[in-house]
């Protein structure tokens, strides 16, 4: 072992694990890694413009997406493609349709069904489309992009399932998915481990990055509770390398092996495609 991978083997810091994605119908709640696809090159820093560049064109080829018109049972859909507020995490619609803002919408008859349905989707019954998206690691989950009457969209779909009704509708879906050959790239060119915030003004953590003068960049990761942050460093070179090795058996978690153990749907049926 090198004297430098075994210095960063010896670090004590607070790492903690990324989170495993939990059913929810909130589409947030699970890895925003749909993001890295639009990642600004100003979100990563470091000391050296060049090595931010590449790491940048390494993260965001995680992520591939595709947009196609489908035909899709109302009742497939169970979840919101929105921000959650400052409310708990459900399951299921079902779960949701049972708190007291839902309970305000009350669907008893077929009549009330599609008065909760229009309020939720005006011009459904014209054949508007709806937006929808899904991503590979989150399962076989769809979720509804809109905003607003959340309440009279979730009551709606669980009376649908409840009572049997096929509502097909035309939907634009975003397909969401983690591009195999991209974590491959990453995995080749470099070490992705997390760093907890305390790092960054830990003595002997940061003395030994300014002493290698390794080439690293730095991303603060998205919806962490911790404020933890993604270090990449390269494999290609030596001091890097060690370093990034040292830190695996320190304890960083590393993200290539979390994005390799999420969820791998490889084909999702949606629904039925667009008629032309």
């Amino acid at each position: 072992m090198l004297p430098i991978q075994e210095r960063a083997s010896s670090l004590q810091l607070p790492f903690s694990r990324l989170p495993e994605p939990e059913p929810s119908i909130f589409w947030n709640d699970g890895p925003c890694l749909q993001r890295l696809l639009e990642l600004p090159r100003g979100a990563l820093s470091g000391p050296v413009q060049e090595d931010k560049a590449r790491a940048h064109g390494a993260l965001i080829r995680l992520i591939s997406k595709d947009c196609t018109r489908s035909r899709l049972d109302l009742r497939q859909i169970d979840g919101f493609g929105g921000q959650r507020k400052n409310e708990p995490s459900y399951p299921t619609f079902e779960a949701f349709s049972s708190t007291a803002g839902c309970r305000q919408v009350r669907i008893i008859s077929y009549k009330d069904f599609l008065r909760a349905l229009g309020t939720a989707l005006p011009g459904f019954d014209k054949g508007t489309a709806i937006d929808v998206r899904q991503a590979s690691w989150l399962g076989e989950r769809l979720y509804w992009a809109g905003e607003h009457h959340l309440e009279a969209f979730a009551c709606a779909v669980a009376y649908a399932r409840l009572r049997g009704l096929e509502v097909m509708l035309p939907a634009d879906v975003t397909d969401y998915r983690l591009d195999r050959s991209g974590v491959h790239a990453l995995d080749t060119e470099y070490h992705a481990v997390t760093m907890p915030a305390q790092a960054w003004s830990d003595r002997e953590f940061m003395a030994m990055l300014l002493e290698s003068q390794v080439p690293y960049a730095r991303l603060t990761l998205l919806r962490d509770a911790s404020n933890s942050e993604l270090l990449l460093l390269e494999k290609r070179d030596p001091t890097a390398n060690a370093i990034g090795q040292g830190l695996k058996l320190a304890g960083a978690p590393d993200l290539i092996r979390y994005l390799r153990d999420l969820p791998q749907i490889t084909r999702f049926k949606v629904g039925l495609p667009a008629q032309d």
